[in-house]
């Protein structure tokens, strides 16, 4: 079950970056469930990954390679995380970085491994190296649709989103792929996002790039409130079109824009294709005092099983939302100015109900698909959005089987 259509781009070409698939039978025989993405000699690689205490092995070892060298290749398997692992895990996912390096003619360090799949399970080395071989002979520029199906999990669709600029007369391409469907609550990214530019950026600057795009994207996301051991997401810049750099803001700008865009598209794609959901929900949060503040009111309402529920059940029970904003963490707020609307309809003035609001129009905005919710704190100045989900049942069921 997924929240509107299906529909994938068609992808521009990066020059420099190709992309192979395969399939190793991790989980499930015959699926595609491991990638591998080639970077140019040159290229600039930057990434962002979850704070879970717990991190997965694969983000260990990429966190350190990304140190040591830059990278050339990216190793993705799905059907298995390598999380709560141990040493073995560590040594499972260096092992695989090892194997690919043998079979590119580069260094384990300039490998960059990612896993997604079942926590606590022993990473099958031998099935990955198998297919290897495979994933190398597929290698292309115009895999990136593939490649969207082969980091999938139980996700029920492939995730992707393209864009296109000009700088200084040259075209200039950005590409994303990601993965996540549930234990959606990032604390830096998605469960795994993989794009790509082919625009030369510096590495500072393109570090910095990333996480302005990903505060406001993947940062803003929910599905169920649970941090992922494995949250990844990297950013590639190959080097072959235009230079983007401080010096000339007005292409930042534009770059960042752009950037922004295709990782706020893969966002929302990842919370429309959220365990179970059948709504995808906006909630805005204005005038707040701070953005803490902000975002702390909108994820508050987000997770919320009660608000989540209602919505899923179309029950336009408003006082959810309410008693959520009013648990927040937020100091000294005054719940006399509080203004709430669902769609355009206002079912809170002033911190109560709305004397012209009517169970019917508030059962009409719930009945939609596509649902905003907007919080007004009379505060200050700041505002901010977070997307999430619906809870329904088969949310509960497809956890309840997911090792089956």
């Amino acid at each position: 079950m997924a929240v509107g259509p299906s529909v994938l781009p068609v992808f521009h070409q990066i020059d420099g970056v190709r992309l192979g698939i395969a399939s190793a039978g991790i989980k499930k025989a015959g699926r595609k469930d491991v990638v591998v993405i080639e970077c140019p000699e040159g290229a600039t690689v930057v990434g962002v990954f979850t704070k879970n205490a717990f991190c997965a092995a694969p983000v260990q070892i990429a966190k350190q390679h990304l140190a040591q060298a830059t990278p050339r290749y990216l190793l993705i398997n799905t059907g298995n995380a390598n999380a709560g692992t141990g040493k073995q895990g560590l040594v499972a996912a260096q092992q695989c970085c090892e194997l690919l390096a043998a079979q590119m003619g580069v260094t384990a360090e300039q490998i960059l491994p990612f896993s997604t799949g079942v926590i606590g399970e022993p990473l099958p080395v031998a099935k990955i190296e198998a297919v290897l071989s495979a994933a190398k002979q597929d290698l292309s520029e115009a895999n990136w649709a593939v490649a969207g199906e082969g980091i999938l999990t139980t996700d029920t669709r492939a995730k992707g989103a393209t864009a296109a600029i000009e700088v200084n007369g040259q075209l200039v391409h950005i590409n994303g792929i990601a993965k996540g469907s549930g234990m959606i609550k990032p604390n830096m990214a998605t469960m795994l996002g993989f794009v790509a530019t082919d625009a030369k950026i510096e590495h500072e600057l393109l570090q910095q790039m990333l996480r302005t795009a990903t505060d406001r994207s993947f940062n803003r996301i929910t599905v169920d409130g649970d941090t992922s051991t494995n949250d990844a997401c990297i950013l590639i810049a190959s080097g072959q079109s235009a230079e983007i750099n401080q010096a000339d803001e007005a292409a930042m700008t534009a770059f960042q824009t752009a950037l922004d865009d295709v990782m706020r598209s893969l966002a929302h794609d990842i919370v429309k294709d959220g365990e179970g959901a059948t709504k995808f929900v906006e909630i805005t949060v204005s005038h707040a005092a701070t953005q803490d503040e902000a975002i702390e009111v909108g994820f508050t309402v987000a997770h919320s099983p009660l608000v989540k529920t209602a919505l899923f059940a179309s029950d336009a029970n408003w006082g959810r939302i309410l008693a959520a904003v009013g648990r927040a963490n937020v100091d000294a707020l005054d719940v006399d100015k509080i203004n709430i609307w669902l769609g355009d309809v206002q079912i809170v003035l002033n911190g109560g109900r709305n004397p012209d609001y009517t169970e019917a129009a508030g059962s009409a905005v719930m009945a939609e698909t596509f649902i905003r919710i907007q919080i007004d704190l009379a505060r200050g100045e700041v505002e901010d959005t977070v997307w999430t989900t619906d809870l329904s049942h088969d949310y509960v069921t497809i956890n309840a089987d997911y090792r089956s």
